[in-house]
């Protein structure tokens, strides 16, 4: 099978897009693993099919670069929002469907991809870090000096402890900066198994725990690795939060075809 694939990345967080409105495009867990390898395949930290889906603008069908079906990519669906712009799919307000439910998505003037995200009803304390699930399940550790953390060596040792070695858990380093809506984000995931670039999902969980208005609208600018996002929601109490949007780049790289056997 020759298999057209787009390349994307959302600050440096990249993607391998196929379009499946047809339903013709069927691969397993090796072959998506060996296209998202970086030595012998196209290489990406995960991979997404674009779907037809009754009622809404598509469907995002998400797989880690493990092969493996995983559940919310932020970053991810901003790829995809702008994918099926550029596939002819142009909308004021997109509306989508993906593993945790309906999303929406708008693409500025810019070029700027904005998502809204599941609302957060529960924030659980962790020792002395927390527990947050903005469509994929995220441990948030705040520390100094972030730049100089071993995030493979300890995201890995956090992902794999007793507590979250089964289902997994993705792991967010945090430092907050002198101005105290702005954060630094380095994220160990799962699936990748390793530090990507930037985490979307990750990025609104930090975001949500370094609020700087405890009760109302908050937007939280965010380094990565891989660029800027801004996270902008309203904080009602400490386990609800509303109205969160991930907003961000989100670019294509290059496209191309590939022999799958």
């Amino acid at each position: 099978m020759t298999l057209l694939f787009h390349k994307y990345q959302g600050t440096g967080n990249d993607f391998i897009l196929a379009d499946n409105r047809k339903n013709d495009i069927s691969l397993g867990t090796d072959q998506i693993r060996r296209l998202c390898d970086r030595r012998f395949g196209i290489g990406a930290d995960g991979l997404m099919l674009l779907n037809e889906k009754t009622g809404f603008d598509f469907e995002m069908k998400y797989y880690n670069a493990d092969g493996k079906e995983g559940s919310m990519c932020g970053n991810g669906g901003r790829c995809m929002t702008k994918f099926a712009y550029h596939l002819g799919v142009h909308r004021e307000m997109y509306r989508f469907l993906a593993s945790d439910g309906v999303h929406e998505a708008e693409i500025d003037v810019d070029g700027i991809v904005s998502l809204k995200m599941k609302d957060v009803k529960t924030v659980k304390k962790f020792h002395n870090d927390f527990l947050v699930n903005t469509g994929s399940p995220h441990y948030v550790k705040m520390v100094t000096n972030v730049m100089d953390i071993d995030v493979y060596k300890k995201g890995s040792e956090i992902r794999n402890s007793k507590e979250f070695a089964d289902e997994g858990i993705n792991v967010n380093f945090v430092e907050q900066l002198g101005d105290v809506d702005k954060i630094i984000v380095r994220t160990y995931e799962r699936g990748v198994e390793d530090e990507t670039f930037s985490c979307g999902t990750g990025v609104t969980a930090a975001a949500l725990i370094c609020y700087h208005n405890e009760n109302g609208f908050n937007d939280v600018g965010v380094k990565t690795l891989g660029g800027h996002l801004t996270v902008e929601f309203d904080r009602i109490d400490d386990n609800n939060y509303e109205n969160i949007w991930l907003c961000g780049p989100a670019e294509k790289v290059f496209q191309g075809n590939v022999e799958i056997n």
